[in-house]
C-alpha cells in the first residue's frame, strides 16, 4: 500500500520550533485495518486545513494491520484543537473499538528539520513502546 507522502499545509517560520507527533496503530483484524484506512483520507484532508498544521504523512500497511502517522504543529494547542475537532474526534473514538495497540510520541525540532523522516519517527515510536507503562 503506498504511503501518503509528507505534505506541508502551512510552512513554519524559518526560526520556529515545531511540535511533532508520531503515532503507530495496530488493528485487531484486517477488517479493522480496512475501516481505519477508509477513514484516513478524511483525517489527512482535515489536517491539511487545520490551523497551525505544518506537515502530515501516513504510512499504511493494511495487510500487516499497521498504520503510522506523522504530523508537525505550530504548538501543542494546535494539535489538541485538531484532535478534538470533527471528523477526527468521532473517528478516533470509533477506531478504539478495533485497535489492538496504539503508541504516541511527541518531540520538538527546529523548522529546518522538516520534513521528519520515517526512520526518525519509527525510532522514536520504538523507544516509546519500550518504556515501562505507567499505572494509575
Amino acid at each position: 500500500m503506498p504511503d501518503i507522502p509528507w505534505f506541508t499545509p502551512t510552512p513554519p517560520a524559518p526560526d520556529a520550533e515545531v511540535h511533532v507527533m508520531a503515532s503507530r496503530f495496530e488493528t485487531e483484524t484486517l477488517l479493522g485495518a480496512v475501516r481505519f484506512f477508509l477513514k484516513a483520507p478524511g483525517i489527512i484532508n482535515q489536517i491539511r486545513k487545520a490551523p497551525g498544521a505544518h506537515g502530515v504523512a501516513l504510512r499504511a500497511r493494511i495487510l500487516d494491520r499497521t498504520f503510522l502517522t506523522l504530523s508537525a504543529w505550530e504548538d501543542p494547542g494546535a494539535l489538541h484543537r485538531f484532535a478534538r475537532s470533527e471528523p477526527h474526534r468521532s473517528s478516533s473514538r470509533a477506531a478504539a473499538a478495533f485497535m489492538r495497540e496504539s503508541t504516541f510520541t511527541f518531540w520538538t525540532v527546529p523548522a529546518s528539520a522538516l520534513p521528519i523522516t520515517w526512520a526518525e519517527a519509527e525510532h522514536r515510536l520504538a523507544e516509546e513502546a519500550a518504556r515501562p507503562q505507567r499505572t494509575a
